[in-house]
């Protein structure tokens, strides 16, 4: 591997009409990393890629896939497309030997993510997934403050995520009402959440749970048809982790006034709480009590940030956390990155969720 890890983006377009994530948030995370250079950009059109490639100041543009991952120069391949398109394109990286990076959902559902896991462990590839969130510096500190034991052992945990509903929306997003798409409320703000939860306090070993849609109809911003929706975009759960806490845990999407992401962690010696308008892009806030004190702020020590200090927030700034560490982990040969192994473990969860909603009963994890 090149002294830089050369990326190549499937995703990333300054064209409009697209979800602007690639843009927003994978090419300002890796120009602000010394460990990486951005240098191709993958688009379905040949002047698309151009355009992208010139604005992002990438070496490279191509409009074939299959070109970008066999290109010599181009070590690790980001797929940053609607989820739909993640295993073919993820396949085609395996399949050409390349590391790959990509957005969660990892898959549509449990299976597909599973079947790209199996296949990146069988050919012996790294691989990172966009659960961002637990590279958040606070949901980083708050995990080894539970860890050593500040706030003594962890009795309940309350945790909720409160999103705004986009009831009206362009060919741009408005694919995700379609449940089978697999990008809904209960996937990615609802899963981001409950991945940095789990990362801070270990997984879940049950879980019950309601599984809704309570706004059932949209419109399209551009034709102003109605547009039926069947994507989940309501969550009621409880469960109990490994070491024995109780949770409850909540993902509304809302017509107004959504509250963002709270998370409070009681243990026996104190109290943590995290707060986020949006937890996988931060950035959030931590609160500390222990004992019968008053709750104060928690201010994550610099020890916690890998990226630079000059890098503004915004959509890159937890996703370069999360490149970071997995610069270090490729470099070092460890697992120290969320993996497709971790986004199997979150599917997992997902789908125990589902499960249990279909049969009224408790889902037993192990």
């Amino acid at each position: 591997m090149a002294e830089k890890i050369r990326v190549g983006i499937v995703g990333a377009t300054v064209t409009p009409g697209g979800s602007g994530w690639g843009a927003n948030a994978h090419v300002p995370a890796l120009q602000a990393l010394p460990d990486y250079e951005l240098k191709a950009i993958c688009t379905a059109h040949e002047d698309t890629a151009k355009a992208s490639a010139e604005e992002f100041g990438a070496a490279l543009a191509f409009h074939d896939m299959s070109e970008m991952v066999a290109h010599p120069e181009v070590d690790l391949i980001a797929v940053v497309v609607r989820v739909p398109k993640h295993k073919e394109l993820v396949t085609a990286a395996i399949e050409a030997k390349k590391p790959v990076c990509c957005e969660w959902p990892l898959g549509a559902h449990l299976a597909e993510a599973s079947e790209m896991a199996d296949a990146a462990n069988a050919a012996g590839l790294p691989s990172l997934v966009g659960l961002q969130a637990q590279s958040d510096p606070a949901v980083m500190y708050a995990r080894d403050i539970i860890a050593n034991g500040d706030i003594g052992e962890v009795v309940s945990v309350n945790a909720r995520v409160i999103v705004n509903a986009i009831p009206v929306r362009g060919d741009g997003r408005i694919w995700q009402g379609i449940r089978k798409n697999g990008a809904n409320p209960m996937t990615i703000p609802g899963g981001h959440a409950i991945d940095a939860l789990c990362h801070m306090l270990g997984e879940f070993t049950e879980i019950s749970a309601r599984v809704t849609t309570r706004i059932g109809m949209w419109k399209h911003a551009v034709t102003g048809d109605d547009f039926p929706v069947d994507a989940p975009d309501t969550v009621t759960a409880v469960g109990v982790l490994e070491g024995g806490a109780e949770v409850s845990y909540q993902v509304a999407s809302v017509p107004q006034n959504a509250s963002g992401t709270r998370m409070e962690i009681y243990g026996h010696k104190g109290t943590l709480v995290l707060t986020s308008n949006s937890v996988n892009i931060g950035p959030s806030q931590l609160q500390l009590a222990v004992g019968d004190a008053e709750m104060t702020e928690a201010v994550p020590p610099n020890s916690y940030r890998l990226i630079p200090t000059e890098m503004a927030a915004g959509p890159g700034r937890n996703v370069a956390q999360a490149y970071a560490r997995f610069a270090a982990a490729m470099r070092s040969g460890s697992s120290n990155a969320p993996d497709f192994g971790d986004a199997v473990r979150r599917h997992t969860l997902i789908d125990a969720m589902e499960r249990s909603h279909e049969s009224g009963q408790v889902i037993k994890l192990t």
